[in-house]
């Protein structure tokens, strides 16, 4: 066998196609659960732009607003990212006066996080902004397809 091998490919008969076709991906549920991720992450990532934000951030945001004093650790275990990950995220959101680390009471080693009032304020605006990209992004189902959607994802992952 040669080491390099050639194939002639007649390109008479080959139409230019916009999209590549993938019938056994289509049929994998992580390819296709990817797939919707990269479109519906690609749209709020587009809408938080403009607020000098990420996705992630914005999760950040959301979760320190749920879990008042949550710890720097657990923010990063609920975000899948790595501590030192995390301190650079932290670091922008304090930069960007929507956060803030308070040392804790109990252990003056550890930092409980807080939104600040700026970061309350912004966050309600955010949520706005990311209800209306989800529904954006999601336009093709409907509100039963949508609910059923949520529903088997949450099976999934849970």
């Amino acid at each position: 066998m040669n080491k390099k091998q050639q194939v002639a490919v007649d390109t008479t008969d080959m139409e230019e196609s916009s999209e590549i076709n993938s019938p056994f991906l289509d049929e994998v549920i992580g390819y296709a659960l990817r797939r919707a991720q990269l479109k519906v992450f690609q749209h709020l990532i587009n809408e938080l732009e403009a607020y000098d934000l990420r996705p992630a951030q914005f999760t950040a945001l959301t979760l320190i607003e749920q879990n008042p004093g949550l710890m720097q650790a657990e923010l990063a275990r609920a975000l899948a990212i790595e501590p030192p990950q995390m301190v650079i995220m932290l670091n922008k959101l304090e930069a960007l006066g929507l956060a803030l680390r308070i040392r804790c009471k109990a252990d003056k080693r550890s930092y409980g996080i807080f939104l600040s009032k700026t970061g309350e304020t912004l966050l309600k605006q955010l949520k706005e902004v990311a209800i209306r990209s989800d529904n954006e992004a999601t336009a093709a189902l409907s509100t039963e397809e949508r609910q059923q959607l949520l529903h088997l994802l949450h099976k999934v992952y849970r």
